[in-house]
């Protein structure tokens, strides 16, 4: 089976698991230690800064498929040449602590000039958590139409939990599953629910109809690769909880 066939069955089956570098991660070492953690813990693809070297370092790596992020549509291509699988318009929450805010207009640019320029590779758009849900759904469906062939959410970064423990992490996660149940209802392709996710929230992201799950800060924040390890694989336990459950024959 492709990486291609392997990731359309994994969002089919809804437990694609995307781990995040960051798109403003550069460091070499950094970045390997994530692609490493990632395929060692048993992450469905990895997803890291758009740099043709970067990608070739990652090839090396792992046989993941890899996804580079970026918001200029010109820095793709030559990450496309040295082997990315897909790439991905967004990872935007860097960019909001430093003022710079991304409009329903911007991202849909941003999508048609990437289309423009790469007809064929898959493209997956994040929508900003900045707008209201309506206007998410409507900004999915728009980027649908321009050639986005999966959708992200986002918005672990708006959310100020007030409790610890269980409950902080659904507050935590609270404004990305919003968005994932009210984009999911909206759109036919993939759409992955990342930003603010734990062991704890990933299989409501399922059960709120994303097809899968990205986590970034929760494993490339750590200290060292064997945390980085037993984080991915917590969530891929997590995710593969939810279809062993739906497994198990109703008792009713």
């Amino acid at each position: 089976m492709t990486m291609q066939s392997n990731l359309e069955t994994a969002f089919r089956q809804q437990n694609a698991l995307k781990v995040i570098s960051g798109l403003n991660h550069f460091e070499r070492d950094r970045v390997a230690q994530v692609i490493k953690a990632a395929t060692a813990g048993g992450a469905t693809f990895v997803d890291i800064a758009a740099d043709p070297e970067l990608v070739k370092m990652g090839k090396q790596l792992s046989k993941l498929p890899i996804c580079i992020s970026a918001v200029e549509p010109e820095r793709f291509a030559a990450c496309v040449e040295a082997g990315a699988d897909l790439i991905e318009i967004g990872n935007f929450d860097t960019f909001y602590a430093q003022g710079r805010r991304f409009d329903a207009e911007d991202v849909l640019a941003l999508t048609q000039k990437t289309r423009q320029l790469l007809s064929e590779i898959t493209l997956s758009v994040t929508v900003p958590h900045i707008l209201p849900l309506d206007e998410q759904a409507e900004l999915a469906i728009s980027l649908v139409n321009a050639g986005a062939d999966i959708i992200q959410t986002e918005g672990g970064t708006s959310s100020n939990p007030s409790h610890s423990g269980t409950l902080g992490l659904i507050e935590k996660a609270a404004p990305t599953l919003a968005a994932a149940s009210t984009i999911s209802q909206a759109v036919s392709v993939p759409v992955l629910c990342a930003s603010g996710l734990s062991n704890v929230t990933v299989p409501m992201a399922v059960a709120a109809g994303a097809s899968g799950v990205g986590v970034g800060s929760a494993v490339n924040q750590l200290n060292d690769e064997v945390a980085m390890i037993a984080t991915v694989r917590s969530l891929a336990e997590a995710l593969s909880t939810v279809q062993r459950r739906r497994a198990v024959p109703s008792q009713n």
